[in-house]
C-alpha cells in the first residue's frame, strides 16, 4: 500500500495528466514491473535513458537483424498488429535497409539478435557500423530496441544494447527502454510490443500542430508543374544471371507532390555524352556555338544533350532528312548519328537547318511506385531497361537507359500525369491486380497506401515474370505483406520456370475464386503490357464470368461491360 504523502502525488498527478500521459504512464510501469525494474532512480554509472512519449508521426518503421529468424518473426508479429490497429507501418531486414533513411525516420523499432562473441548477424552489420562511425545526428528520432540474446553467453543482448547507446548518443530519443530477450522471449516481447504500440497510437492526440507552409509557387510548363528530383537509389531487382534489367529507382523530392497511387510522372531524358560528342565530331560544329530555337538560346551541346531527339529516329524524320542532304534513304527508323555518317551534310551551313527539322525530346511516362501516404518525400519507379534491335543493331531505350545509369545525387526534373481511371476504392472495398513484370509498380503504390491508411478490404495479388529466383520483383516486400496479412492471397506465375503458364492462367485456375470476389463487388485492376498480356487476361476473366455465373456470351459481354462503366474494372497497360 502507498503512503498518504505518495497516494497524494499520484493522485495529483493523475489529474493533471492528459489521457495519452496516462496510457504512456501505464505502460511504462508495466514495462518496469516486467523487466523488474527499481522504482529508485538509477546508479549514474549506467543510467537508463529516460522514456519520451511519441509525438507528431505515427508512422512506424520496423527493421531486424537476425541470423537464426526469430527476429524476424517478432518483427513481423509487431508489424502485423500494428497494422491491425491501422497504424502505418514499414517493416524491412537491416540487409535491405536503406542507411540514409535513418536521419529521415520518426519512430524506428529495432528488433535484432547478438551472435557469438557479442558481434551483429551478418545482416546488421553494415547499420551496425553505419550508426557507429558516421557523424550524423538523430535529434528528432524516436526509437525503441527489442535486443534478443541467450545468457548462456558473458556479452549477453550486447549488440541491442549498443545499438539502444549509439542511437542515444546520436540524439535518438528512447520510447521504450531497450528490452532483453532470452532464449525464451514471448513474454518479454509481448511486454515490449503492448508498450510501443500504446506509446505510437496515442502520439497523435500529443502532437503539436504542424506549422502551416505556404505553397510554392507553381512552375509552369505546357500546363504541368514540374517537380525537382534527385536519385537516392538505383537498385537492380534482379538476381545475378538474369537476362534482364528492371530497376528499382527511388527518388528525393524537395516539396511535397501533388499524385495519388495510379498515377504517373513524366520524365524527358537527357541523351548521353557519348551520343552528343559523335554528332559533333561528325558535323564538325562548334559545341560552345549559341543558336536558337523554338525563342530560346542555348549552346549547340546543351541543344544536343538535353532538348532535342538524336536517338532513333521517326521514318518521318529521316524522309526530312533525305530532302536535306538531297540522297536516297530508306524510310526506317535511324540514329542521327548514322545519318551523319552515311549520309552527310553537304557543308557546315546545313547543321542550323539539321537543328530545325529534329524534334523535341518527348516525356517518358513511368507508372508511380510509391504511395503518398508512406513515401511523404519521396518517388519510386520501377523501370525495366528496355533492350530492342533495328536493322539487325542492338538498342537500348533512351530512358530506360538514362534512369538506369544515373548515380546517387544526380538531379532532373518531372512533372505528374493524373490517371482519373485507375484509382484505388473506398478503402473496405476487396480489390484484385493483375501485374506481372513492371505492372507491380502500380500494385506496390495501392498496396503501402492501403497498409498506412489502415484499409480494410481485402487484396489479391497476381504476379508474372520469367523466374522464380531471379526475376521475383519486390520479392521481400510481397512476402513480408503475405506475413502480415496485407495480401490475404498471392497467386504467382513464372513463364519460364513452369512454360507456357502466364497470369491469365492463374486466372483461370483461381476462376472460382476470383469470380466469388467480382460478384461481390471487388475491383479488378490490370497494369503492364498492353499486347498480349491485357488481352490474355480479358479473356480469361471473360471464361470466367461466363462459366461461374451461368451466363450466355451476350451476357458476359454486358456484365463486363457494367464492371468498365461501373469503374469496377480498370487497366493501365502500355
Amino acid at each position: 500500500m502507498l503512503t498518504a504523502p505518495k497516494r497524494k502525488i499520484i493522485e495529483e498527478l493523475v489529474a493533471s495528466s492528459s489521457r495519452e500521459e496516462l496510457v504512456w504512464l501505464s505502460g511504462y510501469l508495466d514495462g518496469m514491473l516486467a523487466n523488474d525494474l527499481p522504482a529508485q532512480p538509477v546508479s549514474p554509472k549506467k543510467q537508463t535513458p529516460e522514456p519520451v512519449a511519441v509525438t507528431g508521426s505515427r508512422k512506424m518503421t520496423i527493421v531486424y537483424g537476425t541470423e537464426t529468424g526469430n527476429a524476424k518473426k517478432l518483427a513481423t508479429d509487431l508489424a502485423t498488429r500494428a497494422k491491425k490497429r491501422s497504424l502505418p507501418v514499414k517493416l524491412v531486414s537491416l540487409d535491405q535497409y536503406r542507411l540514409t533513411d535513418i536521419t529521415r525516420e520518426d519512430n524506428l523499432f529495432v528488433v535484432i539478435s547478438t551472435q557469438g562473441d557479442g558481434e551483429p548477424p551478418a545482416a546488421a552489420k553494415k547499420f551496425y557500423d553505419h550508426i557507429h562511425h558516421n557523424g550524423f545526428r538523430l535529434d528528432h528520432l524516436k526509437y525503441s530496441v527489442l535486443a534478443l540474446g541467450d545468457t548462456s553467453y558473458p556479452l549477453f543482448c550486447k549488440t541491442g544494447e549498443d545499438v539502444d547507446a549509439q542511437l542515444q548518443k546520436l540524439g535518438g530519443k528512447c520510447i521504450i527502454p531497450v528490452r532483453k530477450c532470452d532464449v525464451d522471449y514471448e513474454a518479454e516481447a509481448e511486454s515490449w510490443f503492448n508498450e510501443v504500440l500504446q506509446a505510437v497510437e496515442h502520439s497523435a492526440g500529443t502532437a503539436p500542430a504542424p506549422a502551416v507552409q505556404p505553397a510554392a509557387e507553381p512552375v509552369l510548363k505546357s500546363n504541368k508543374k514540374l517537380y525537382r528530383a534527385e536519385l537516392l537509389a538505383s537498385i537492380n531487382l534482379h538476381d545475378k544471371g538474369a537476362a534482364k534489367e528492371t530497376y528499382h529507382i527511388e527518388l528525393a523530392v524537395a516539396e511535397a507532390v501533388d499524385y495519388l497511387p495510379g498515377d504517373s510522372i513524366g520524365i524527358v531524358p537527357e541523351n548521353s555524352d557519348r551520343a552528343v560528342q559523335s554528332v559533333i565530331d561528325l558535323t564538325g560544329i562548334d559545341p560552345d556555338k549559341t543558336v536558337s530555337h523554338k525563342g530560346e538560346q542555348f549552346s549547340v551541346r546543351a541543344l544536343l544533350r538535353r532538348k532535342l531527339n538524336i536517338s532513333n529516329l521517326h521514318e518521318r524524320v529521316v524522309k526530312k532528312y533525305a530532302e536535306l542532304v538531297q540522297q536516297e534513304i530508306p524510310e526506317t527508323k535511324m540514329q542521327l548519328s548514322d545519318l551523319l555518317r552515311i549520309y552527310p551534310l553537304r557543308d557546315a551551313g546545313q547543321f542550323d537547318e539539321l537543328l530545325q527539322l529534329l524534334p523535341v525530346q518527348s516525356p517518358r511516362i513511368y507508372t508511380i511506385a510509391s504511395a503518398p501516404a508512406m513515401h511523404a518525400d519521396e518517388i519510386h519507379l520501377t523501370v525495366e531497361k528496355d533492350v530492342f534491335t533495328v536493322n539487325g543493331k542492338e538498342f537500348t531505350g533512351l530512358c530506360s537507359d538514362y534512369l538506369g545509369s544515373l548515380q546517387a545525387g544526380s538531379g532532373f526534373e518531372f512533372f505528374v500525369q493524373k490517371n482519373k481511371r485507375f484509382k484505388l476504392p473506398a478503402p473496405d472495398k476487396d480489390i484484385l491486380m493483375i501485374g506481372p513484370g513492371t505492372g507491380i509498380a502500380a500494385f506496390r503504390s495501392f498496396l503501402y497506401e492501403r497498409d498506412a491508411t489502415g484499409a480494410t478490404g481485402r487484396n489479391w495479388l497476381f504476379f508474372g515474370e520469367d523466374h522464380f529466383v531471379s526475376d521475383f520483383l519486390y520479392q521481400t516486400e510481397i512476402q513480408n505483406w503475405h506475413a502480415t496479412g496485407l495480401l490475404g492471397n498471392i497467386s504467382l506465375a513464372f513463364s519460364k520456370d513452369f512454360p507456357n503458364i502466364g497470369v491469365h492462367h492463374k486466372l483461370l485456375e483461381q476462376g472460382k475464386e476470383v469470380f466469388a470476389w467480382i460478384n461481390s463487388g471487388a475491383y479488378l485492376y490490370v497494369c503492364g503490357q498492353k499486347a498480349p498480356m491485357s488481352v490474355e487476361v480479358e479473356n480469361a476473366l471473360l471464361s470466367i464470368i461466363e462459366r461461374y455465373g451461368g451466363f450466355t456470351a451476350q451476357e458476359t459481354a454486358a456484365y463486363f461491360e457494367k464492371l468498365k462503366s461501373t469503374g469496377h474494372y480498370s487497366k493501365d497497360v502500355y
